[in-house]
């Protein structure tokens, strides 16, 4: 008989979206939180508000894993739709917890358990008929897997409290049919041998559980944004919509706001304001994706070329045009760092997990009003919309850097030492001019913002001299923010040969392909890269290798195009390992491409993308 994995396990649960499940799904997630062990969730959702499929996957991982794990050890067939599918889903030697009504008699296939539970039956029992029978059947499932897998009912109890504090009765009728569900399994002396769970004491202590969208949110309220304008567009809209709840909470004085926030029109309205919004001296934010991004270019070119501090977080989704909208992607790199017509480049953060996304929102405002641009925080839905465990999220206590902003009374003093401000003159050789901000008093201040041709003065100009002389100190700008851009995360083995670059959510499942590598005979050193542009210690890293793997989340190799127009010489190096399926990524899927071009088959790493791409979830 196999002996069950000790907190090792992963779940799939297939229910209909609109059902009500995300309530069940989040308890069973929690309470292996709760019990200490290392867990990660993915909700792999449709695009509609109700009807369609939906799964949602948790991974226990006694070894701190966070990536999507690459089998489903239990398949929980809650969605009659998909039923046929699912059954083949969970790997040999797996489970499947199905809702008997599902004839999965049918659907039989060997080397897999079948669980069966009467969900409508006992809920029928226990729930009198209202529409609260359709969600809460999916509590019979939890109580089940709470018995097949040793999570106890205190645990479970633990977690309504937490999720349903001021609602006893919510949390009574809840615990009622959790607890039909355990009984059922038990009762009928329903065992299994994949995996057991057991508390780990003190295994998550002062850990928290956290979206990326709001670890963003509260970043940027930490950071001092003090003027929100957003448009809803999956996968953001969760990013503005916790602005919006945790705003009111820490950003009042004398009990007033001091802070707007506005839903507008469209991407259009949302992007103008936020451009002026950032000439007015407020520290400005949208968050959006790339259906969003598209219609602001026009604003996001004005605040580039009349250099306006403002900050777009971007929550990367599948495309191109309406795309997969609640899949996960990295395939809109390129369409932020050159945001806009013409000549542009835009700094890039580039957060990995949920402290990163707490500190780089925060710091965003920082560079955006040190170097007086747009600057994007990108991320991506895998990290934005799931949930992630993690350390707390402390601040660092450090004044704003508001970068070269003249007062009134520095004004005077240049005034006395007989310089004259100029709004887009080259003082210090950096490329950083010097602004002032409606409001400033001293007769001198003011300058005319253009998005046109202009001079150093801001004045209107069409002369080619003029302005060339503004697009080369423009990137002598950007030369100067690759000098101050958080610098990639590096770890290097003496005597290794193979690196592997990776940023964003691909971090988790490259940080596990490292140690799967490491055990099959390859060692790999690694660089995470947390920003754009790219910094020296990239370079160098590039340099110190024979082959450098990139792993990224779309078709064409965007950020591998980056590194090879920065630094031609070296572009051979990179082989890019390109996963663009829409789901999050798996160690498997990193490691056989690597392991594939070691032993020189290019060919089967082509044929093997094909078969991801028509494989099923």
């Amino acid at each position: 008989m196999e002996t069950p994995a000790i907190n090792d396990l992963s779940i799939s649960i297939a229910t209909e979206n609109g059902t009500g499940s995300a309530s069940a799904n989040n308890i069973i997630f929690k309470a292996i939180f709760k019990m200490g062990i290392p867990c990660s969730s993915k909700n792999l959702f449709p695009s509609n508000i109700q009807g369609l499929p939906t799964w949602y996957q948790i991974r226990a991982s006694a070894e701190g894993y966070m990536a999507r794990k690459d089998v489903i050890d239990v398949m929980v067939a809650f969605n009659p739709a998909t039923a046929a599918k699912d059954v083949h889903r969970v790997r040999d030697g797996g489970l499947i917890l199905y809702d008997e009504p599902i004839p999965v008699a049918n659907l039989k296939r060997d080397g897999v358990q079948y669980v069966g539970v009467p969900a409508d039956q006992l809920i029928q029992k226990i729930v009198p008929a209202s529409p609260l029978r359709i969600k809460q059947r999916n509590m019979i499932y939890v109580g089940a897997l709470a018995c097949l897998f040793g999570i106890d009912m205190e645990t479970i109890k633990a977690v309504l409290q937490d999720t349903f504090g001021k609602k006893p009765a919510v949390i009574e009728s809840n615990l009622i049919c959790i607890e039909a569900g355990f009984n059922h399994v038990k009762e009928n002396g329903v065992s299994q041998n994949i995996a057991r769970l057991v508390a780990i004491p003190n295994g998550n202590k002062g850990k928290i559980i956290t979206e990326g969208n709001t670890a963003c949110a509260l970043g940027a309220i930490y950071g001092g944004a003090s003027f929100v304008s957003w448009y809803p567009i999956t996968p953001s809209s969760s990013l503005a919509e916790a602005i919006e709840y945790y705003m009111p909470r820490l950003r009042k004085k004398d009990g007033k706001a001091t802070y707007a926030i506005v839903q507008a029109e469209d991407e259009i309205a949302a992007a103008s304001m936020l451009a002026g919004a950032g000439w007015a001296g407020a520290r400005a934010m949208t968050s959006t994706s790339g259906p969003g991004l598209s219609l602001m270019n026009e604003s996001i070119g004005l605040a580039y070329f009349a250099e306006v501090p403002c900050v777009f977080f971007f929550i990367q989704r599948g495309g191109p045009s309406t795309g997969l909208p609640t899949r996960t992607q990295q395939a809109d790199i390129q369409l932020m760092y050159y945001a806009s017509h013409g000549d542009t480049r835009h700094i890039i953060l580039i957060p990995h997990d949920m402290k990163s996304c707490f500190d780089l929102a925060r710091r965003s405002f920082d560079f955006a009003e040190r170097f007086q641009t747009p600057v994007f925080v990108m991320t991506d839905l895998d990290l934005g919309m799931n949930l992630w465990s993690s350390e707390p999220l402390k601040l660092e206590k450090a004044p704003f850097d508001r970068g070269k902003l003249l007062t009134a009374e520095q004004l005077e003093q240049w005034e006395k030492q007989g310089k004259r401000f100029r709004r887009y003159f080259d003082y210090d050789g950096d490329a950083v001019p010097y602004r002032t901000i409606p409001g400033n008093p001293h007769r001198k201040a003011a300058y005319f913002t253009r998005g046109s041709g202009h001079d150093s003065d801001a004045r209107y100009s069409e002369d080619e001299k003029d302005y060339q002389e503004t697009l080369d100190r423009l990137r002598k700008k950007f030369e100067t923010a690759r000098k101050y851009v958080p610098k990639p995360i590096i770890e290097m083995q003496d005597g290794v040969k193979t690196g592997v670059i990776c940023f964003g959510s691909s971090y988790e499942p490259v940080r596990e392909a490292r140690d799967r590598l490491k055990a099959s005979g390859l060692k790999t050193n690694h660089l995470l890269l947390r920003a754009l542009p790219l910094t020296e210690e990239s370079r160098e890293f590039l340099s110190a290798h024979d082959v450098v793997y990139l792993v990224e989340q779309n078709r064409d190799g965007q950020m591998a195009s980056i590194f090879k127009d920065e630094w031609p010489e070296l572009g051979a190096k990179i082989v890019s390992i390109l996963i663009y399926d829409g789901l999050p990524v798996t160690t498997l899927e990193v490691v056989r491409q690597i392991r594939q071009h070691q032993n020189g088959d290019m060919k089967e790493v082509a044929e093997w993308q094909e078969k991801r791409r028509t494989a099923s979830i």
